[in-house]
């Protein structure tokens, strides 16, 4: 009798063992969200951005940090910012980080975002030739080195695709009292491409161009074009993240959204961008708004 009530103490005991281990999940291999960060149940953020932060290599090399530290997937696509605000616009994006202010106000008028949050800057530089024909590296600021370089008919390639950059431009002939048109000024060439793809042209053609600083220093063929005019105060270049409406777009990845804004003002992140590019090009590509 003893040995019965002492086998079934033992069957007992093996079948609560087992049901602890069963009620123990095995450790988990999946990312861990920094604290106070959640992954909903959609982990994909689709985040629409400028070609300047992609282009310069700056998003790359900050995404696999992102994503370790939170869980989130970031799915990228780049353009100019006409197209990249476009995006919001339809429902294809969840967030922006874009750098053309009264485009990023229309938005939020029209009712796509709340909020604008700049946290970031460069600057627009103009690039040419080495030997410089329209003589701009004298200039005293942007807009007399346009008026230079009009009075010269030297080729000047535009990215005419209403990017931030094409915007920026814009305003610079117009301060200068100048509206080339492509069609009627051999000089001004409107190319319609992305940044990199301007800059190719400008090499080829050895033809001025605006760009911005980080892309310039990024892009292969910065040895075939030189740094004339930069850091001229109407040259200041300035990114702002915008979480797109779920009043607008209910599916939208408002949480995954905010989390990506709240991390990229993150003291990680901000260290982060405040060392790319200084070990490479002897100075960082980007500054901080407020640092």
């Amino acid at each position: 009798m003893k040995r019965r009530i002492g086998i079934l103490s033992t069957l007992v005991l093996l079948m609560l063992l087992s049901a602890c281990n069963a009620a123990t999940p095995a450790p988990s291999t999946a990312p861990v969200p920094s604290a106070g960060i959640s992954v909903s149940d959609n982990p994909v953020i689709r985040l629409s951005t400028t070609t300047s932060v992609n282009d310069s290599g700056l998003l790359p090399y900050l995404q696999p940090y992102f994503e370790a530290d939170t869980g989130y997937q970031l799915e990228i696509t780049s353009a100019g910012t006409g197209a990249a605000i476009e995006k919001g616009r339809t429902g294809d994006a969840d967030c922006l980080l874009v750098h053309a202010k009264a485009s990023e106000e229309a938005f939020i008028g029209e009712g796509y975002a709340t909020e604008r949050v700049p946290f970031l800057y460069n600057f627009f530089v103009i690039v040419g030739p080495a030997d410089d024909p329209a003589g701009i590296a004298s200039a005293a600021n942007a807009t007399q080195a346009f008026q230079a370089i009009a009075a010269s008919g030297s080729p000047f390639i535009s990215r005419g695709d209403e990017s931030g950059t094409h915007k920026a431009e814009t305003k610079i002939w117009e301060a200068a009292g100048l509206a080339p048109d492509p069609a009627v000024d051999t000089w001004y060439i409107s190319a319609g491409q992305g940044m990199g793809a301007c800059l190719n042209l400008a090499s080829q053609q050895q033809a001025y161009c605006l760009t911005d600083k980080g892309t310039y220093l990024a892009h292969e063929q910065r040895d075939t074009l030189k740094l004339l005019l930069e850091e001229s105060d109407e040259l200041k270049n300035t990114y702002s993240m915008l979480a797109i409406s779920p009043e607008k777009w209910p599916d939208t990845n408002f949480d995954g959204a905010n989390t990506f804004i709240a991390w990229m003002q993150s003291e990680k992140a901000v260290e982060l961008i405040r060392s790319y590019g200084v070990e490479e090009y002897g100075e960082p590509l980007f500054f901080l708004l407020n640092q």
